[in-house]
């Protein structure tokens, strides 16, 4: 069988144990019970209010829990042990057995509700949670919380440390289910905190070897002695590493690209005045033609003017 089947398989047979247990004791005040595999055989520790009636006279009752134990479960060679709840009112499966046998026997729920979570805190616990669910007053079912203390609702703490328990009351109207959440006086919350007083505060601060604070202060470098101790140094022994880099290549680069631009012909200085002088010269003679063309236009434009407005003196006269 495959480990999540056989999971499933334990959980099962767990929960019908627990209803087995439930049903089978309930007036002798079942509080839930632990269960161990062991090379022995299978070791069954009982939480009861009244042990004397779960082992019966002469050990009678207890007797026919392991045998059905064995037939109907399977369990091979039963060990059942017995304990005695010590304080019933933080046991939060006998707290709510007793919450759904206060309402069916006709307590108002806003009354059984405040009672039992006041017996709760007065027992010493940190926290209680009281849920009533289903038709508590009418045909319409709601939902009803009792708080009182400091009560954990998820995480490890709520797992481990909360003691959680289910019961029913079965009224005219319907189901109602009761479940208690209880936090015990001695549990240990992760942020739980002690506040001591008229403590002197050396015995709590650590040894520093006779040293004081001046002392310590005293020891330490100024200036740039301690930012050379502090390792300040290294980075500007980086940068001097770096720069030398750069130069190396800038160096490397400046000697390949003279080598490239040797075999190219630079003209000389002679050269360089005779190509400037016919440069000059023929934008002069550029700029002459372009004038002489612009000034016949000019000339052309005046005449055209002149012919134009002798004619229309003519016309007047």
């Amino acid at each position: 069988m495959a480990d999540e089947q056989q999971f499933i398989e334990d959980g099962l047979q767990r929960t019908q144990i627990d209803e087995f247990f439930a049903d089978e004791l309930g007036r002798a005040g079942y509080g839930g019970m632990d269960v161990a595999k062991t090379p022995m055989g299978t070791q069954i520790v009982l939480k009861a209010e009244k042990p004397g009636m779960v082992i019966g006279k002469g050990g009678k009752n207890i007797r026919k829990i392991t045998t059905t134990l064995e037939e109907e479960f399977g369990l091979e060679d039963p060990q059942v042990d017995v304990q005695e709840v010590d304080e019933p009112d933080l046991n939060a499966r006998i707290v709510a057995d007793r919450l759904g046998n206060a309402l069916e026997r006709g307590w108002y729920f806003r009354k059984a509700g405040h009672t039992t979570i006041d017996r709760i805190m007065e027992a010493g616990a940190k926290g209680a949670e009281i849920v009533l669910s289903g038709k508590v007053t009418g045909a319409r079912s709601r939902v009803e919380k009792f708080n009182r203390g400091y009560i954990k609702h998820n995480g490890e703490p709520a797992e481990n440390i909360v003691d959680s328990g289910v019961g029913v009351a079965v009224m005219k109207l319907g189901t109602i289910g009761v479940r208690v959440k209880i936090i015990p006086p001695e549990a240990e919350l992760p942020d739980d905190f002690e506040i001591y007083e008229d403590v002197e505060v050396e015995d709590y601060v650590a040894d520093t070897d006779g040293e004081s604070v001046e002392e310590l202060l005293e020891g330490e470098p100024e200036g740039e002695d301690a930012a050379a101790e502090h390792g300040a140094q290294a980075p500007a022994d980086e940068d001097a590493d770096e720069d030398e880099l750069v130069e190396d290549v800038d160096e490397e680069v400046v000697e390949e690209a003279t080598d490239e631009f040797d075999d190219v012909e630079t003209p000389s200085d002679e050269d360089a005045d005779v190509d400037i002088d016919d440069v000059e010269e023929s934008i002069e003679e550029d700029l002459d033609e372009d004038t002489a063309a612009e000034a016949e236009d000019l000339i052309e434009e005046m005449d055209d003017a002149d012919s134009s407005a002798d004619g229309e003196e003519g016309d007047d006269e």
